[in-house]
């Protein structure tokens, strides 16, 4: 039987509609990403009447804290030292990361203030509690957050001042790039790249999917508008992404992504498999609970485009005149991530990593199928906890 006639065509065909859909949303996500950007003119004037409250929670980063404020204290452009504060909150630290924030206070120009969730009554752990405390002790309008284990760039805040000065806008999310050496690193910061862009692309359609904890921002009044974390609190991730949702839904045209170099933040790719596993575990615990129809269907779209990759070898192995559709899917899937990567890893000046996509592409649907449903089941360990 020719592989392109009778049952043979219609299964293969058939599992070759989750790619082929896959690819046309990675189209769609291109011309996004290349289409205008949203950020208005940066100038170097005061950005007079502005007030911007940085938020930080951390649990365990004595080690990482200290060049996370120094880049801080070296913020340029037009919002000024006397116009931001840092709240950092402790999370139940066992090291000294309480005694580097208490000593950075003393000794900064900044106005740096530090919180401990232990000395709060009913002792709350995890980020979503942090986070909350932060916004209830910070004193502007506009909250900007970042991780503890994050670098920013001298012109950091200056890159979200346009953009906080838009009346309109509600609620900000910020490019993050993942360093590190190696190719577990390299491999990593290669599919948060992809994250990231696809959270833009689906941010500029008017149908916000994902952003990142480690760079956003959103004004304090959207926030109490849309009840905070109400609704998610027994879900120990999505301080970032449901929070999101929210705001699009109650904000429409209020979300914008700050696609500016000087905005990018960077942090240290997970230096094992395991801690790797268990971040994106993390992660993908959260997406079962997703409330609006956006992050759904793309969940679906790429569990589908992944399962459909990992499946076809198998039926083919079994029927053999299905190995031209194993090949078409494959290269049609790889093809679309080659086209979408190009002018995303341009941006991040990663344009080396397009070499790994074959690679990780070969990996991924078994990555993604496992990390999903062991997801779905929960069940990690992160910063030292059980969860």
């Amino acid at each position: 039987m020719s592989w392109s006639n009778g049952p043979a065509f219609l299964l293969g065909a058939l599992l070759c509609v989750p790619a082929m859909l896959y690819a046309v949303r990675l189209l769609q996500y291109r011309r996004h990403w290349l289409g205008p950007p949203t950020l208005v003119h940066q100038s170097s004037a005061p950005a007079a009447g502005l007030a911007v409250s940085v938020l930080i929670a951390a649990r365990n980063e004595a080690h990482h804290l200290p060049q996370l404020l120094a880049d801080l204290q070296q913020q340029t452009g037009p919002i000024g030292a006397d116009q931001f504060e840092v709240v950092v909150v402790d999370d139940h630290s066992t090291d000294s990361t309480a005694a580097v924030v208490e000593q950075a206070a003393a000794t900064s120009k900044l106005a740096i203030r530090l919180l401990r969730l232990d000395k709060l009554p009913h002792r709350p752990i995890g980020k979503k509690a942090a986070v909350a405390a932060a916004i209830a002790a910070a004193r502007a309008p506009w909250l900007l957050l970042t991780d503890a284990d994050c670098r920013v760039s001298r012109q950091w805040l200056a890159a979200y001042a346009p953009l906080m000065q838009d009346s309109t806008v509600q609620f900000i999310s910020g490019p993050v790039l993942l360093t590190g050496q190696g190719l577990l690193a390299r491999l990593q910061g290669l599919e948060l790249a992809a994250l990231v862009a696809v959270g833009a692309a689906g941010i500029r359609a008017g149908a916000p999917t994902m952003c990142n904890g480690a760079n956003l921002a959103y004004r304090r009044q959207a926030f109490d508008a849309v009840g905070g974390f109400a609704g998610n609190e027994h879900v120990p991730s999505g301080d970032d992404e449901f929070l999101l949702h929210k705001i699009a839904a109650t904000f429409p045209g209020g979300v914008r992504f700050l696609q500016h170099p000087d905005a990018t933040v960077r942090t240290d790719a997970q230096p094992t498999l395991l801690a790797l596993l268990h971040q994106r575990v993390r992660w993908a615990s959260k997406w079962q609970h997703y409330r609006t129809a956006a992050p759904r269907r793309l969940a679906v779209l790429v569990l589908g485009a992944n399962l459909s990759l990992a499946l076809l070898p198998v039926v083919a192995a079994v029927w053999p005149v299905l190995w031209p559709w194993v090949a078409a899917a494959w290269l049609l899937k790889l093809g679309a991530d080659l086209y979408f990567l190009t002018p995303v890893l341009a941006f991040f000046g990663r344009r080396r990593w397009l070499a790994l996509v074959p690679l990780l592409q070969l990996v991924y649907p078994v990555y993604a199928l496992a990390t999903g449903l062991m997801g779905l089941r929960g069940g990690y360990r992160w910063k030292g906890r059980s969860v």
